[in-house]
């Protein structure tokens, strides 16, 4: 296509650009650009206003900690500080609180688009095969995002989460599924996740 448009007049390489030049450069460029984190449904349980809150841990909460870490960032790589990160998901026995906002809240990307937040593994309900947590992510500029995060040591993946994610019939990317790093803490276990976040441009 880029060829063709060469060929027409419709791009030039301006000197001391020569067309091969120009060819690889832009598709270089298009090469290193991120792919946009894909999209999963809302789902029956989200409440807007939550609090904002980067602990969704209440003091006498069960569960296995869980840290989240990533960035929000637009498909050229750069940083969207000020992001808006609405988070939400059940807790370790499978519950949603909708009466009120336990293991719910949003926060701001901070300098360099990153964003974390402490909270629990969510657990199963019958509803849904595989854990997970919701997002809901806003930008100025940007397509709003809404996803979930997974987990690859999901026993609903048995081991394979590549050949298994479809077990779960709202999951159809294998991108949302990401590795389980384990700490000792001298009380307990602490598991830790990733989430990159890439946001369409409006």
């Amino acid at each position: 296509m880029l060829s063709r448009c060469l060929g027409a007049g419709l791009l030039i390489a301006a000197p001391p650009l020569t067309e091969s030049t120009l060819l690889a450069r832009w598709l270089d460029a298009e090469s290193r650009r991120l792919k946009p984190t894909p999209p999963n449904e809302l789902g029956p349980y989200y409440k807007p206003r939550a609090p904002h809150a980067t602990n969704l841990v209440r003091p006498g909460d069960a569960g296995l900690p869980l840290s989240v870490s990533g960035s929000v960032l637009d498909t050229q790589g750069r940083p969207l500080p000020g992001a808006v990160i609405e988070i939400w998901h059940a807790d370790p026995a499978g519950q949603y609180d909708n009466q009120g906002f336990h293991y719910r809240g949003q926060l701001e990307a901070q300098e360099a688009g990153k964003y974390a937040f402490q909270t629990n593994l969510p657990g199963h309900y019958p509803q849904r095969v595989a854990q997970h947590i919701h997002y809901k992510v806003t930008a100025p500029d940007h397509e709003t995002l809404i996803t979930q995060l997974y987990f690859a040591t999901d026993p609903a993946f048995e081991g394979d989460p590549d050949r298994n994610y479809v077990k779960d019939p709202i999951l159809h990317y294998r991108d949302l599924i990401r590795p389980v790093t384990v700490y000792p803490t001298p009380e307990s276990l602490h598991a830790a996740v990733e989430f990159e976040i890439v946001l369409k441009r409006l």
